[in-house]
């Protein structure tokens, strides 16, 4: 998730994307995601197995920003938010 000027980039994981995005919407949720105005979803991965998205999670936060801006650019180049589609 992103806020409206694409500044802050903010990842998570979650067992409902529907709810958890629209917590941050309507920002409730984590501070963070409070103090930054994170409101847009711009890219997520589904998986079946919770061990497996926590490390992914995990591994996404260790990349730096170049790195998961191509990967954003890849599935969403408008950065349009997708809980608007």
């Amino acid at each position: 998730m992103t806020n409206q000027s694409n500044t802050t980039l903010y990842i998570g994981a979650t067992n409902n994307i529907e709810r958890r995005a629209l917590e941050h919407i309507e920002g409730f949720g984590a501070a963070f995601t409070s103090k930054y105005k994170i409101n847009k979803l711009v890219y997520f991965e589904r998986y079946t197995e919770v061990l497996d998205a926590i490390k992914r999670e995990k591994q996404l936060k260790g990349w730096k920003r170049e790195k998961k801006v191509m990967l954003i650019n890849q599935m969403n180049p408008e950065w349009n938010n997708l809980m608007q589609e």
